[in-house]
């Protein structure tokens, strides 16, 4: 086994290190809305569970060159985003947005995506996702870097509303074969749902 120090390594070293070893990701599909009205769209797959109780998730957003990207920056503006799963049949459309675009210009023009009005935020979805949460923002950390030039932004959101497609809601539980799942591997490279097995916790 070789043993390498993290910080003889560039950004990009680290992060193939990472995104090679901890796999696979989910991928938060992400919609946010800039002041003016315009409807952002971006994949992350820097993406988990926070809490239950209540319900929170996190993004972590990588910055350029210490700047923050569309999605930070709306969503700490406005305090709300939309997260949606993405799955076999949007991953397609998922990958599209993540092209970079001015930041008046929506990504939605690249995909197939309906936008679909929330309930609880003014930030809409995006009606082909199996599954969305409307969240607010209940944290947002500048992280990494440095002090005058952070590497990423941690969105930390609260959900105040779930969408789940009636096909794949079973008495309060959602249907994982149903919703196909996609996730992130390294490189290019996404997988699906392989061999599902289970062991019983102690």
């Amino acid at each position: 086994m070789i043993s390498v120090n993290p910080e003889s390594l560039t950004e990009r070293e680290n992060y193939k290190f990472l995104t090679g070893s901890i796999i696979p990701r989910p991928i938060a599909l992400v919609t946010t809305q800039s002041e003016t009205g315009t409807i952002n769209i971006a994949p992350f797959s820097f993406f988990n569970i926070v809490s239950s109780n209540p319900p929170m998730i996190s993004i972590s957003v990588q910055r350029k060159e210490g700047v923050s990207k569309d999605t930070a920056r709306n969503a700490i503006q406005t305090g709300e985003f939309v997260v949606h799963i993405t799955d076999e049949n949007n991953v397609a459309d998922a990958n599209r947005t993540a092209k970079e675009l001015p930041s008046d210009e929506s990504e939605l023009g690249l995909t197939n995506f309906t936008p679909a009005v929330s309930d609880k935020v003014s930030v809409p979805g995006l009606q082909e996702a199996k599954v969305r949460f409307e969240c607010t923002l209940e944290h947002a950390i500048p992280l990494a870097g440095s002090k005058n030039k952070p590497g990423c932004d941690l969105l930390i959101g609260k959900i105040v509303c779930y969408h789940i497609e009636q096909d794949i809601y079973h008495n309060g539980r959602i249907d994982q074969n149903g919703l196909k799942p996609v996730a992130r591997l390294a490189g290019h490279t996404y997988t699906k749902l392989g061999e599902l097995f289970e062991i019983e916790r102690p």
